[in-house]
């Protein structure tokens, strides 16, 4: 009986045996990179083309800082946003797993038991009662129901490729996350860095400020100035006392805004180091603009948006063509409980194939294809526009790089001058060669000179570090 059941499922292993063949037809293009031109180098000026990048460089090894290695090692744990993008990936990894049983059939077990008791001048009672010599009628079968639509045009394979795209794409956009994340970090450090520097020039010149108001107090008794230059030199003196409480205040808000970045509650930031002894790297390696493909993961993540936008189309390519659809069933089945799994004779099975061809869908088939057509050039212009501004992004960092350290020489050599131009109007003063509106604005000049100073130490650092998040460093 059991030879005789698999002897005629024979054609229908060969059937399926030739739709396996004809399904291995797709429609819709293989994935190809666009061909996108890119500049040699990120500036006319540049001389060679070193394929060295310190966009490979684990941000270990770029920031040297034990105080700053432990903030970004926080961050990458514990912040917001990157968690939130873990999550993502996981939620997509999640349909990727999916993905591997796409292409086998859908199984259902099934069992049931019920009884019918009809009417008795219904034809089903009458019948019932004199042939079968009962009331009622009961049923008890216990199957399984198989359905597998055949992918002849390759309409799941494609879907597929999409989903593990959209995948892909979130893990980099999750490295972006953390290439922003990293960099945010440096620089908010970098900032609060900026700030004690300041700091410590307006309270070394609110100390100038008080020596020059008690030197005018004293002179005012003698009888050398008047009441109004001790107003200018205690107007002088006041202005450095707001800058003071200005940059307390501004380095709260900085300390708690990196804090946040860490995930923690708002507090203050340990730092070892001082802004004018933080090296600076001027010989920062950037490599080729073709580089970017591979480690900026913005752009990585654009390419595999424009992967699953080409995978789609061939999706919607397939639904214009029939679906072949097979469907089974088979079990156990009796209308006695005792005669339920009383083998061969309950069993039961049945087998079907149908073809599906769309006719007439209100042009929803033509309008998807025509819409996923326009998302997949849509796609490529924005992979081709995150390749330009990644490159203009190089571009504009290695210029700041280079262009800060000849201001940084120049604001040196100015803060030399003014810090001596205060000295010498001191000594004039107290010989009585300078008026006090000459120290005052000696004063002022040094203090906005070494304010400033500061700040451009600050951007060579600021710039150093978009250097290496604009070439793709930090994710690794």
């Amino acid at each position: 009986m059991l030879q005789r059941f698999i002897l005629s499922l024979r054609p229908y292993f060969s059937i399926l045996l030739i739709l396996s063949i004809l399904s291995s037809c797709k429609v819709g293009q293989n994935y190809q990179r666009p061909i996108t031109k890119l500049p040699e180098q990120f500036s006319p000026q540049a001389s060679t083309a070193d394929t060295s990048s310190v966009a490979k460089m684990p941000w270990r090894q770029f920031f040297q800082d034990a105080e700053l290695q432990n903030l970004i090692g926080s961050a990458l744990t514990n912040n917001f946003d990157l968690q939130l993008a873990i999550k993502r990936i996981e939620e997509n990894q999640a349909y990727v797993r999916q993905t591997r049983y796409a292409l086998l059939p859908s199984v259902n077990a099934q069992v049931a038991a019920s009884t019918v008791t009809p009417s008795r001048n219904s034809l089903n009672g009458l019948s019932l009662e004199n042939f079968i010599g009962t009331r009622h009628l009961e049923d008890y079968s216990a199957n399984l129901a198989l359905s597998w639509e055949v992918d002849i045009w390759g309409r799941i394979r494609r879907q597929n490729e999409a989903t593990i795209a959209t995948f892909l794409q979130t893990q980099e956009a999750a490295n972006a996350v953390r290439t922003n994340l990293v960099a945010n970090v440096a620089t908010g450090y970098f900032n609060i860095l900026l700030l004690d520097a300041q700091l410590d020039v307006a309270k070394r010149n609110l100390a100038l400020g008080d020596t020059i108001v008690q030197l005018v107090r004293f002179q005012k008794k003698s009888g050398d100035v008047t009441e109004l230059a001790v107003q200018q030199a205690e107007a002088q003196r006041q202005t450095a006392d707001l800058l003071r409480a200005q940059l307390e205040q501004g380095l709260i808000i900085e300390q708690n805004g990196l804090r946040q970045l860490l995930g923690d509650w708002p507090g203050s930031i340990e730092r070892g180091n001082r802004l004018t002894t933080y090296p600076v790297d001027d010989t920062l390696l950037a490599g080729v603009p073709a580089q970017l493909l591979a480690n900026r993961p913005d752009v990585r993540a654009s390419e595999l948006g424009l992967v699953a936008a080409n995978a789609r189309i061939g999706v919607a390519q397939a639904s214009l063509y029939p679906a072949l659809t097979i469907t089974g069933s088979g079990g156990l089945n009796s209308f006695q409980a005792q005669n339920w799994f009383a083998f061969p004779n309950s069993l039961f099975y049945n087998l079907a194939a149908g073809l599906t061809q769309p006719v007439f869908l209100r042009r929803q088939l033509r309008t998807q294809l025509e819409v996923t057509t326009i998302q997949q050039e849509a796609a490529l212009i924005q992979f081709r526009q995150s390749i330009n501004n990644a490159v203009k992004e190089v571009a504009n960092a290695l210029a700041q790089s280079e262009r800060l350290q000849e201001q940084e020489r120049i604001a040196i050599g100015r803060v030399q001058t003014l810090q001596g131009a205060v000295k010498n109007a001191k000594l004039l003063f107290k010989s009585g060669m300078a008026t006090y509106l000459e120290v005052i604005t000696a004063q002022s000049n040094a203090l906005q000179a070494e304010l400033a100073l500061a700040d451009i130490k600050r951007q060579r650092l600021g710039a150093m570090v978009e250097v290496y998040r604009s070439l793709g460093g930090g994710w690794r």
